[in-house]
């Protein structure tokens, strides 16, 4: 039986840095031979609803299968960060039910840091739709979190980063020492 994997999943609104810090974490912990999977939900979103119209019952079927497939893979000792908006606190309450070496790295930002991010975002955003917040400000989309639809921020993360003050770099190492004391992950 393989030892237990564990996952960390990035969550924020959209613009706060999931996809750069999650990135980052990954060649952080590769520095210490430690693998970690990067699982986002865009790349799985690609997939599973390629023309996404982000319906609760579209994002319930989203996130059920973004915590199963991370599951699986902790399970089968995969280290996993789930880079993910997960705006309903119940995505998150769910994979910590079901995955036993679960934290949460909670970005804290702004949404008006996040609109100004997410406008001048660059073509390499990870997979990442772009130009939500001005749907969203123009009418063209009422389910952006943050905006038309709501974010729940977490109750009690095991890491809170403000990401609008510190660099993405200073994020993921902070993330990063909470990974390494809850887990020990070292080879």
């Amino acid at each position: 039986m393989p030892v237990s994997g564990w996952c960390v999943w990035v969550t924020g609104l959209p613009g706060s840095g999931k996809s750069t810090i999650a990135h980052l974490l990954a060649e952080k912990l590769r520095a210490f031979g430690i693998h970690a999977y990067v699982l986002s939900s865009d790349e799985l979103r690609k997939v599973m609803t390629p023309n996404p119209k982000y319906t609760e019952e579209e994002r319930d079927m989203v996130y059920a299968t973004l915590v199963y497939i991370a599951r699986i893979l902790t399970e089968n000792g995969v280290n996993v960060i789930i880079d993910a908006t997960g705006n309903r606190r119940r995505y998150r309450d769910e994979a910590r039910r079901l995955i036993q070496r679960f934290m949460e790295a909670y970005l804290k930002c702004p949404l008006e840091v996040c609109v100004e991010r997410e406008s001048r975002r660059g073509l390499d955003s990870y997979g990442a739709p772009s130009g939500i917040y001005a749907k969203a400000f123009r009418g063209e989309s009422k389910t952006v979190p943050g905006i038309g639809a709501p974010y729940e921020e977490p109750l009690n993360p095991e890491v809170a980063v403000d990401s609008d003050k510190l660099s993405p770099e200073e994020c993921a190492e902070r993330i990063l020492k909470v990974i390494l004391d809850r887990f020990n992950p070292m080879p």
